[in-house]
Order: structure tokens, then sequence, then C-alpha cells
């Protein structure tokens, strides 16, 4: 019987990447199979914005790797009024506020904040590998911060969590809005001197850490190269370019310079 589906010449690619391509087709159509495909992955994206973040586990995992965590809640009260009032995300309730007030350690020089934001998988997965191997890689002479679980966040919340914190700079682990490849992508937002007001412009984001896109080794080192440029230059976001994967020149060596002839 013939095959009623007609390959695509592109599909050797297919092995090479998660994307949806080569697909081939079925007359004018997508085959059954890749339609079955697209509405399961749909389905997964969906699932990955609603599902819960089990903060009580993932604080679990912080404490036992040595993280002193802190575990807060958002102005949203539910996931229903986080997705229609992001501005909500965007601040502690009250009791959070409290609680992080209340902080007397040292200021910290780098503190972090993890969120569910739209893919608790993604914090769920990758926030504690991703600060294990900031950690290993962090400079001695660097103050640490504690480890903020977030319930119902936005990127901004990290703004007055620094700022009751009195942290120099703050990173935001967060779940990033889920694609049809990715329900589980993390991104990293940093922040200088975070307090209520700043702006997407004031910080630097790095973005889809999982192990299918930036593992969590080149995300440390990015985040760790950022965070000491900014401790620097005392800045983040637009002034700040990520230069992390240019290489060093060697100094120069004795002698004069010449022009081609």
């Amino acid at each position: 019987m013939k095959d009623l589906v007609t390959p695509d010449p592109w599909a050797p690619l297919r092995p090479h990447t998660a994307a949806r391509v080569a697909l081939g087709r079925s007359g004018a159509s997508l085959p059954t199979r890749e339609v079955l495909r697209f509405d399961a992955a749909h389905a997964l994206a969906r699932d990955a914005v609603h599902l819960p973040l089990d903060t009580e586990a993932l604080c679990e995992q912080l404490s036992a790797a040595g993280w002193p965590v802190h575990r807060v809640h958002s102005a949203a009260p539910d996931r229903s009024t986080y997705l229609l009032r992001p501005d909500l995300g965007r601040r502690l309730d009250e009791a959070s506020s409290a609680q992080l007030a209340a902080f007397d350690d040292p200021a910290p020089d780098l503190t972090f904040v993890v969120g569910d934001g739209l893919s608790s998988l993604a914090a769920s997965r990758h926030a504690k590998p991703l600060l294990d191997a900031v950690r290993s890689l962090a400079p001695a002479t660097w103050r640490l911060g504690p480890v903020v679980v977030a319930e119902q966040a936005r990127v901004a919340l990290g703004d007055p969590v620094g700022e009751r914190l009195k942290a120099q700079l703050v990173a935001v682990l967060i779940g990033e809005r889920p694609g049809l490849s990715s329900p589980d992508s993390l991104g990293i937002y940093l922040t200088w001197n975070p307090r209520t007001g700043r702006t997407d412009a004031e910080r630097n984001c790095i973005s889809n850490v999982r192990p299918e896109g930036l593992s969590y080794a080149d995300a440390a080192r990015r985040l760790v190269w950022l965070c000491g440029e900014a401790l620097r230059l005392r800045l983040t976001g637009v002034g700040l370019k990520d230069m992390s994967d240019v290489a060093a020149l060697p100094p120069e060596t004795g002698g004069s310079r010449h022009s081609p002839g």
C-alpha cells in the first residue's frame, strides 16, 4: 500500500532540533501524527502555566544543599488573579514584606529570587542545579544572600525583595512563557541596586536555561561574569553588555608596531 504521507526533503535535520521542521504532508494537510504531536505540546505548554510550584519540596532541596531559604508570596493571592493582574505579581504581600524587612544579616553582594513565573516546571527542575553551578564559580569574596522562593511571581518582584535585603544585586530565576517545544525554560534577570520602580531597561537577561537550551554551566558562567562587571561598574541593563564570550586579548609584548608594507 502506498504511503499517504509525502516526506519532506529537510527530514535529516529533525534529529538536530526540537523545532517543527520537515513535518511532511498528507495531501494538502499535515500528517495526523504531527497534528497530534502539536496538540500534545500545546497541552504541555498550557499545563506549565497553571501547574502550582511545589515550594515546600523546592525549599527542602535548596536547604539540603546548604542554601539559606526564605519563602514569600506576591500580592496576587491565586493563579487566576496572577494571570489577570500582572501588577500584583510584582509586589510582595504584607506578610512577606514584613518578613524580609526583619532580615538582619549583613547586606549581600548578590541574592537570588526563584519564582514560578509562567512555568513552575522551570523553577522546580532547573533552579537548584543552576544555583549550585553559580556558587561553584562565584569568587570567595562575594557575600551570597539567601534564596527567596516566591509564589505567583513576576520578574519585578525581585526589586522589593532585594531592596528589603539591602542587596547590591538581585538575580531572579523565573519560569519563562512556555513554547511549544520548551515548556520548562528558565530565565535569569539581574538588577543592580534593586528597588521598587526599576524598569526592564535596567536589567540583564539570560534566557532559555535548561539542558536542551543553555546549559547550567554556561548560564552560571555568564551570570557570574555579569555580576562581576555590575559590581565594578555599579549598573546593569542597557549600559552593561554581555561580553562573557569574548576572549581576553593577550598583553602586548615589547617592540614596535609596523603597518603592512
